[in-house]
């Protein structure tokens, strides 16, 4: 079964994600920010990762752009999932591979769960 990391800092989205993944039968792990998402991600080589951008610690654009300067991080699946709009996000993140950009708002959670079975196809 696939395995989803889910690096959010708002807890109750990330369970409320959890829960709608782990229904359908996904192994899922949460991190609060970015630093310990990128020892989650390291650790548990997860087939996607759903990533917020805005966290404390470490951004989900700075942990993106350390994952992807791994071997290990390369080729692993990214669907950002955050509040902030394609056009204020990083212009670094059009350079670093993104499966989707989700913004939270815009997608109910079954949304979403169809978006990332569609990628892990």
């Amino acid at each position: 079964m696939a395995k989803i990391a889910i690096i959010e800092d708002d807890l109750a989205i990330a369970q409320m994600y959890r829960m709608k993944f782990e229904a359908e039968g996904y192994n899922v792990e949460i991190a609060e920010n970015g630093r310990l998402g990128l020892e989650l991600c390291e650790q548990m080589k997860p087939d996607i990762i759903l990533l917020d951008l805005m966290m404390p610690e470490m951004n989900g654009d700075e942990m993106l752009e350390k994952m992807r300067s791994t071997d290990w991080g390369k080729q692993v699946k990214v669907i950002i999932l955050t509040n902030v709009g394609e056009q204020e996000a990083p212009d670094k993140l059009k350079d670093m591979d993104i499966a989707a950009f989700i913004v939270k708002a815009d997608m109910t959670p079954r949304q979403v769960a169809e978006l990332v079975k569609a990628k892990l196809v």
